[in-house]
């Protein structure tokens, strides 16, 4: 009888510090996402208004000028790689 109250109360233990350590785990990945939230938020904050303010064309969205300056880089890299190409 000794020995099962033992286990038992083992058993509870056990089930007390898995979910001390997932109540941690939770908080601390929890805070982590936030952090990282208003850091990314921040950053194309910031983005958006250096586009808006130095690279957007005339009645040109921020969204657009993103998308047209990835498709001109894009197409420089491509560039570069056909011309590395050519040399060899």
């Amino acid at each position: 009888m000794a020995k099962s109250e033992l286990v038992q109360a083992n058993e509870k233990i056990a089930e007390n510090v898995v979910n001390g350590y997932k109540k941690i785990e939770n908080r601390v990945v929890g805070g982590y996402k936030s952090i990282e939230e208003s850091v990314v938020g921040g950053f194309t904050k910031m983005t958006d208004k250096f586009v808006d303010q130095f690279l957007t064309k005339e009645g040109e969205s921020v969204a657009d000028a993103k998308k047209r300056l990835t498709e001109e880089q894009a197409a420089r890299e491509n560039a570069g790689k056909h011309l590395h190409h050519a040399g060899e």
